[in-house]
């Protein structure tokens, strides 16, 4: 296959996993990460990182595995692959960010259950080859990356007045009262609410008719 012809099956990857098909807001998934770590940018962008190195070398090995899997087994061979890549994280964090890894406790190893990853390794990473199953579960990491991100940011601003651990102009000042509720569960609710909506929104605008 020459390059020009694989340039527009890159870019349909990248458009459902960023876009079309995105695992948060189009298709609901992977919800208890989206509530559980996004009240602090930080976590959330560590939870990402792990999530995108997970998903990705996850569906390349469900692709490399999937002639010599049996059928009647192969969700719990995927379970152990993804368990495999979670451990190769988890182990990393604890030697090396012990902090990090007590701030996010049980939800770096909750990964192995997140649907995201199961839901692309039965879909794309079982008929497809190699190089696409990777970038299908990398573009769909990334998907889901850039939703949290928006949630935490907005999170951090507005129930503790700073970004990354900084305070932030304005938000920290005497002259703005923190939301604390932004910080607490039903504002992850909220957030997480009023982003699909308004992605959905364009998203739907986008698909009419004309448009």
């Amino acid at each position: 296959m020459s390059p020009n012809s694989k340039q527009p099956e890159l870019k349909t990857l990248a458009a459902e996993g960023l876009w079309n098909n995105n695992p948060i807001f189009k298709q609901v998934l992977g919800i208890c990460s989206t509530l559980a770590v996004t009240n602090l940018v930080l976590n959330t962008m560590v939870m990402c990182v792990a999530l995108v190195f997970t998903l990705s070398f996850s569906a390349a090995t469900v692709s490399v595995l999937r002639n010599y899997t049996p059928r009647n087994i192969r969700m719990m061979v995927e379970t152990l692959i993804i368990a495999f890549y979670v451990i190769i994280v988890d182990v990393i964090l604890k030697a090396y960010w012990p902090q990090m890894s007590g701030q996010l406790g049980p939800y770096v190893g909750l990964i192995i259950t997140n649907c995201i990853i199961m839901g692309r390794c039965e879909a794309c990473s079982n008929t497809s080859p190699v190089g696409k199953a990777f970038l299908d579960g990398l573009f769909n990491a990334l998907g889901y990356s850039f939703i949290l991100l928006i949630i935490a940011t907005v999170r951090e601003l507005l129930g503790m007045g700073t970004f990354l651990g900084y305070a932030a102009p304005y938000f920290s000042s005497q002259y703005f009262d923190k939301w604390i509720i932004m910080v607490m569960p039903p504002g992850a609710f909220f957030m997480l609410a009023i982003v699909t909506w308004i992605f959905r929104t364009i998203q739907s605008k986008n698909e009419e008719p004309g448009q």
